[in-house]
């Protein structure tokens, strides 16, 4: 049986240092703030905001919200996002997307502050994660990735890992955060010829394919770390399931991340994290 790397234990660890470095930082008159810019009523966006309040709350960071019509105007969600932006004492922002379809969010991408980007949206970001340069935020699902393989001692170095995926949000910047690990990187994606042969010869599996249980036994082979960043409703087993057929894999490989209770567990912890590092920073 494989090591289930339980994404509630990363958690609870990120959670207990973050609270400790929220107490400094209010001894020293300083309060992190998240603002949530939510255009909308979409289910997935409210419940996405509430995790993220709640483990905020939790934490000590405060949480202000901005909260707009579907049928708000260009010039409205634009002004409403250049107060947040301008504001000192916000610290992060999240703005849910996609927006609806008559806004367009690539001026407030390129507005918006990178050091308040705390999901890793605007180029600035994009250019910390590629250079390593410490301006703005990797995207918390990637960073949560790294914190998984962090907290149980799985070092990347010198190791070789397969990267199913290569999406901004997920598979390439998770991909150069390992190689800047040292681990020796494969990105598979749809026109990857043979990908199990690929997959089978890698120690580290990160798996963001974006379709749900598509990656089976023949992908795998025993002594392998999987990490499954996919998540979605099986209708047919009435349950929340991954990328990763779990009950054909978690027999071979050496551990393996659950769906629910994985990555996503650990993503909003990495989303507050970065709330109260630009909070260090700004100050």
């Amino acid at each position: 049986m494989a090591k289930i790397l339980s994404g509630k234990d990363v958690a609870a660890a990120l959670n207990e240092r973050l609270t400790a470095e929220v107490k400094d930082l209010k001894a020293a008159g300083i309060d992190p703030t998240l603002a949530i810019l939510r255009v909308g009523e979409r289910a997935d966006d409210l419940s996405y905001e509430r995790g993220a309040t709640k483990r905020a709350d939790s934490i000590g960071v405060a949480v202000k919200n901005v909260v707009l019509p579907e049928d708000v105007s260009q010039e409205e969600l634009e002004k409403a996002f250049a107060d947040i932006n301008h504001d000192d004492k916000v610290h992060g922002i999240l703005m849910f997307r996609p927006l609806p379809k008559h806004l367009d969010d690539k001026p407030i991408v390129a507005a918006m502050d990178p050091a308040k980007d705390i999901d890793g949206i605007t180029v600035g970001s994009a250019a910390g994660v590629y250079m390593k340069s410490g301006e703005g935020f990797a995207p918390c699902t990637a960073q949560a990735c790294i914190e998984i393989l962090d907290h149980y001692g799985i070092d990347p170095r010198g190791k070789r890992a397969a990267i199913i995926g290569r999406s901004l949000v997920i598979g390439r910047p998770v991909a150069m955060m390992m190689m800047h690990k040292n681990a020796t990187i494969t990105i598979c994606h749809t026109k990857t010829v043979d990908m199990p042969s690929v997959t089978k010869e890698a120690d580290i599996v990160i798996v963001a394919a974006g379709k749900m249980e598509t990656i089976g036994a023949e992908y795998f082979k025993p002594g392998q770390t999987v990490i499954d960043v996919g998540i979605g409703w099986n209708e047919e087993k009435q349950k929340l399931c991954g990328d990763v057929k779990f009950d054909e894999v978690e027999p071979i490989v050496d551990a393996i991340t659950p769906v629910p209770g994985g990555v996503g567990s650990v993503t909003t912890s990495v989303l507050i994290s970065h709330v109260i590092d630009s909070a260090k920073k700004l100050a």
